[in-house]
């Protein structure tokens, strides 16, 4: 499955974004998709997770509360809302596609095979 993430860009500090994350097939339906980040000079964070039905959602410690995970199966679609958005928030997001994953194993980047680009979300102070 090929990953198109979007939506990225300049906000103030406070504001919100959406970002997109579109599949190239149905079966879209059939795996996990995580959002990912990395800032520069620092390692791949992992930032949100939504199971294949939509019923669980996971999310980093870093973003609870702030951050909502969502997917539109009709539409291969899934997005990540981001709200009261901080300065270490900016980074470069990134979408990912696994398929059955057990919990443990969803904030590890080694454990899912497809990737999007990643869009550049830039929060100023």
């Amino acid at each position: 499955v090929q990953l198109q993430a979007s939506g990225g860009g300049l906000v103030q500090a406070g504001g919100s974004l959406r970002l997109s994350c579109a599949a190239s097939r149905r079966t879209f339906s059939r795996f996990f998709i995580s959002w990912f980040r990395q800032a520069p000079g620092k390692e791949r964070e992992f930032v949100a997770a939504i199971n294949l039905s939509g019923g669980a959602t996971f999310y980093g410690n870093s973003v609870k509360g702030r951050f909502t995970i969502s997917r539109d199966i009709a539409k291969n679609t899934a997005y990540l809302q981001m709200n009261s958005l901080k300065p270490e928030d900016t980074a470069v997001y990134s979408c990912a596609a696994g398929g059955s994953l057990i919990q443990s194993t969803i904030p590890s980047a080694s454990a899912y095979g497809y990737w999007g680009q990643g869009t550049l979300v830039t929060v100023s102070s």
